[in-house]
């Protein structure tokens, strides 16, 4: 893969802790060391994505991530936040910002290495038996990589496109959260299954009037609704 990755990070040991373990992956590494550093290579690099730390000087790591995701040049870039365990909540922020992933420190150069990997591989259009799903008001196309509600497209994150390919193609059956961190994220339950909340209840805010065809079954997971 020769991607090219953009770590924002203050801590030269831990950029090049990365970069050392992504370059043996055949990844092309540039880096910032603050949050308007980062900013301006994310728009100037076109980065196929974004490592990023939630603790930087000048803008934080959530605002950075705010700020990416808000500008159209940017929006699409994956993004994978990199936080202390004592920064739950601003780890949550970032996934409802539109973070796709997270890693905690310390962190693993070999798990990190995974999930960028398993990003990017979800950030392609796949090729499926069933091109393009129609499902009441609701069009997905897997052949152009968009989601139409009314006719009206909707920008859906990476990640979120996945999931809501996936509810649509397994429509009626309940899909377990575990099931669904290692089916979208590509994980066996190596994440917070309230990852999966975040980003269903991203989903749902895009998909506005339509957001109860997703139903959640207490205690198990999510299944998508015959449309009405």
């Amino acid at each position: 893969m020769n991607a090219k990755i953009l770590v924002i990070d203050d801590e030269p040991d831990v950029v090049d802790l990365i970069a050392l373990n992504l370059k043996s992956s055949g990844f092309k590494i540039i880096s910032a060391d603050n949050g308007e550093a980062g900013i301006a290579k994310a728009k100037a690099e076109s980065p196929d994505l974004i490592i990023l730390d939630l603790m930087l000087p000048k803008i934080s790591g959530t605002e950075v991530c705010k700020i990416l995701k808000r500008d159209s040049v940017t929006s699409a870039i994956p993004i994978i936040m990199v936080t202390a365990k004592s920064e739950e909540v601003d780890r949550i922020i970032g996934l409802e910002l539109g973070a796709d992933d997270y890693v905690t420190k310390p962190f693993s150069p070999r798990e990190l290495n995974l999930r960028v990997q398993s990003i990017l591989r979800r950030s392609q259009p796949e090729q499926t038996k069933q091109e393009r799903i129609k499902h009441g008001d609701l069009t997905l196309d897997h052949s152009r990589y968009e989601v139409f509600i009314g006719g009206e497209k909707i920008d859906l994150t990476a990640t979120e496109f996945k999931l809501l390919a996936i509810l649509l193609e397994r429509k009626g059956r309940v899909q377990s959260r575990d099931r669904l961190l290692n089916d979208v994220w590509g994980y066996e339950s190596v994440i917070d299954t309230r990852t999966v909340d975040t980003h269903v209840r991203r989903l749902r805010e895009k998909m506005g009037k339509l957001a109860d065809y997703v139903e959640t079954v207490r205690g198990v997971g999510y299944r998508m609704l015959d449309a009405v």
